[in-house]
């Protein structure tokens, strides 16, 4: 059987639809499956929703969290609940496209245990949104070691991937490296970012920014690699201006620069300042991870018999 995980957060639109539209896909690819929606703490009639379709669809099940908790958490709480020997985890926006799911599944009937969704097109974006989003995407690349250029969090996984992300005690998770980094045997399907019918997408520049930080952080330590570097650096400038003025002391020039000195003082102030904020904050992410407290908590859960939940 194949479990699809579909986060959801103010997405009370999009619900009967994702539900409609995956089912009758995967029935008609002749493909057993049960779809989890997790909602993440939505503010609008998203569970209001999940209850109605799960009411009427045997195969719909679904999770309410106590509170938001992050897409992240939302996606783990789903393979945690999923019963399938594997599982796919998608959008329910429908911007992952559902009609990809069969060829995922077919890839995994063939022996493969992670198949990947990568991008082909990213549909219609604005330019600005389009730039800062090649950005922090190249930049998230070059911290975590993995290609996030294409990459996307539509995934079908095998159960023993599956069972490997839940095994990783961290609460801080990145699920699109993660995946990547339990290894197993891989391949990948492109699709097409496909258009919203309803509602309104939860990403902006700000959010990617957000989601940028955090997840370099959950996964690299390349920021704190980057404070010794730039302490070299100011190592190396210091060693030069020394020499400097130790030339002109000697050769009895007086010591000018008054300008220089205080440039220097505001450049070395502003990376240490830096640099105590960037361990400040892997300090609080340890922090986080040292309290143990659970990645999430659900309140309610629709379409699991008693003996499941």
């Amino acid at each position: 059987m194949l479990s699809v995980i579909l986060p959801a957060y103010n997405e009370e639109q999009m619900i009967e639809k994702a539900a409609d539209v995956t089912g009758e896909i995967l029935q008609n690819a002749g493909i057993p499956y049960e779809l989890i929606f997790v909602n993440d703490g939505s503010k609008d009639r998203t569970w209001e929703m999940i209850e109605k379709t799960a009411a009427k669809d045997r195969h719909v099940r679904g999770i309410l969290f106590s509170r938001n908790f992050g897409k992240e958490s939302a996606m783990l709480a789903g393979l945690a609940q999923a019963q399938g020997d594997c599982c796919a985890v998608m959008d329910c926006d429908l911007q992952h496209p559902p009609q990809v799911l069969p060829e995922m599944y077919r890839k995994w009937q063939e022996g493969y245990e992670v198949i990947e969704g990568v991008k082909h097109t990213r549909g219609k974006e604005s330019a600005a949104h389009r730039a800062s989003a090649g950005i922090f995407y190249r930049i998230i690349s070059g911290a975590t070691g993995v290609d996030m250029q294409r990459a996307s969090d539509f995934k079908l996984l095998d159960r023993k991937a599956v069972e490997a992300i839940l095994s990783m005690p961290e609460r801080n998770t990145f699920f699109r490296a993660l995946s990547a980094w339990v290894g197993f045997r891989t391949t990948s399907v492109e699709f097409d970012v496909q258009e919203r019918t309803a509602g309104e997408s939860k990403w902006n520049t700000w959010s990617l920014i957000q989601y940028a930080v955090k997840n370099i952080v959950a996964f690299s330590t390349v920021p704190m690699q980057l404070v010794t570097v730039a302490g070299g650096i100011v190592f190396l400038m210091a060693v030069i201006l020394g020499i400097q003025s130790l030339v002109k002391y000697f050769s009895g020039n007086a010591l000018e620069g008054f300008t220089t000195v205080i440039l220097l003082v505001l450049l070395i102030g502003s990376i240490i300042m830096l640099s105590l904020g960037i361990i400040g904050y892997y300090i609080a992410k340890i922090y986080e991870e040292v309290k143990q407290r659970p990645r999430y908590l659900i309140s309610r859960r629709v379409g699991y018999h008693e003996s499941e939940k």
